[in-house]
């Protein structure tokens, strides 16, 4: 198994297929080839998560409408764009599409392989972070009605009185109530507990 993940080749150009094939070969990546984005979208179902190396200008599914249809299924597949020479407008408009970045053909081997290791990692922090948020929405829904209450009451800046009072319960029981929250949340402090309800989405921007 290749130490630096898998590269997804998309060109009609056989020639620089088999180039960028050796290219990263010898930097350790596992290459798939496709001669269209078609081929690629047909086995979309069946791969690995990987780093896509596409070409802008293609016959049939361009590189720009395989961006589109990569969002509008939701792919987490991080895309870096290959353009030719005063390409850069389509570039542009490939990164408002969601590609990773682009390089211009010609390119410097060093250049690429970097491109890459950066798409690769900033694809596998972003999955992470993701699945934090939802594990943070996960352990919110798992309070109870009133333990939700009393966790609206701290992160709002409320004392435990004061929350009792809002919600008529004596003192000691909120703090029952907030005891269990901090469980629930995994949270050791209040200030951990008001950054996870940031995330959660409790606290809006």
């Amino acid at each position: 198994m290749a130490r630096k993940g898998i590269v997804y080749v998309i060109d009609d150009d056989q020639a620089m297929r088999e180039s960028i094939d050796f290219l990263l070969a010898a930097a350790d990546y596992d290459v798939r080839l496709f001669e269209s984005a078609a081929a690629f979208l047909d086995s979309l179902s069946e791969i690995a998560f990987g780093c896509v190396l596409s070409d802008v200008r293609m016959p049939g599914i361009d590189g720009l409408d395989l961006l589109k249809r990569l969002k509008a299924g939701r792919s987490r597949l991080p895309v870096v764009i290959m353009t030719g020479h005063g390409d850069v407008p389509l570039a542009v408009e490939a990164m408002k599409l969601g590609a990773i970045d682009f390089i211009e053909k010609p390119f410097d081997d060093d250049r690429l392989i970097g491109l890459i290791e950066t798409a690769l990692k900033q694809a596998v922090d972003e999955a992470r972070t993701e699945a934090l948020s939802q594990d943070i929405v996960a352990r919110i829904q798992s309070l109870s009605p009133r333990e939700r209450q009393v966790m609206d009451g701290l992160i709002a800046g409320m004392s435990n009185k004061v929350i009792a009072r809002e919600f008529d319960i004596s003192p000691r029981t909120i703090e029952v109530y907030r005891a269990n929250v901090m469980t629930k949340m995994q949270a050791s402090s209040l200030s951990e507990l008001v950054r996870m309800a940031m995330r959660g989405g409790v606290i809006k921007d």
